[in-house]
């Protein structure tokens, strides 16, 4: 589990999660998102949290947190390395993506995800957990900033920048008591968060119609050669 901060009023969006509510869901979360690096073993991963948390997790990997300023925008990823958007990242060269709360439902969000769109490689597999507008846990994150959109919102939003989600979501977290709770369900349901799954397919191989032969006045039927 990450160190905790003191409670209070948080100085941005993202300190929320550093509250003793949101170190709860982190942690909560902290199984599925160690299953989530693992699915590729043989290939990189990027996690991008809004706290660096201590995991377990194996394998080659960057593991980063986001910093907003004071208006709750993206200013840089601290954490492994220190950087913005477009990530330094080579194209098609990440098996995993995890974003941990960390895309917002704006342009910069957009960019974000089109970045990981980018570094993923076929047939890799995007993670997003978000928080669920349905769940009684949003009385615990009222006032801090933070925005929730429902599982059909992230899902075209993935779709626009070329990913392929899944149709269903996993809930997971506490649904009103802050009692970490690591066993994901199918749906959100009332749960505080839930994690959405989208893979990068390769494009398909467009099939070319068998032109037919040209055939000139006067010929008889015989093709012309």
């Amino acid at each position: 589990m990450p160190p905790s901060q003191s409670p209070g009023q948080p100085d941005s969006a993202d300190s929320w999660f550093g509250t003793p509510p949101g170190l709860i869901l982190l942690e909560s979360e902290q199984a599925t998102v160690e299953r989530a690096v693992a699915e590729r073993p043989a290939l990189p991963w990027l996690w991008l949290a809004p706290l660096v948390q201590p995991l377990d997790i194996v394998g080659r990997g960057l593991k980063l947190a986001v910093s907003r300023d004071a208006d709750g925008k993206q200013t840089a990823f601290s954490g492994d390395i220190h950087c913005g958007l477009p990530l330094p990242l080579a194209n098609e060269s990440i098996g995993v993506v995890v974003l941990q709360h960390v895309a917002r439902p704006d342009d910069a969000g957009h960019a974000l995800l089109a970045e990981c769109a980018r570094v993923l490689v076929p047939g890799g597999r995007l993670w997003l957990f978000a928080l669920n507008p349905l769940a009684p846990y949003r009385w615990r994150w009222r006032g801090a900033g933070l925005r929730a959109s429902e599982p059909l919102t992230w899902r075209r939003r993935l779709r626009a920048v070329g990913l392929a989600p899944e149709p269903v979501s996993q809930g997971i977290g506490p649904s009103w008591k802050p009692l970490v709770s690591e066993h994901p369900q199918d749906g959100p349901g009332l749960r505080a968060a839930y994690a959405v799954r989208a893979d990068k397919r390769s494009m398909p191989l467009t099939p070319m119609r068998r032109r037919l032969p040209l055939r000139l006045p006067g010929s008889h039927g015989a093709p012309a050669t």
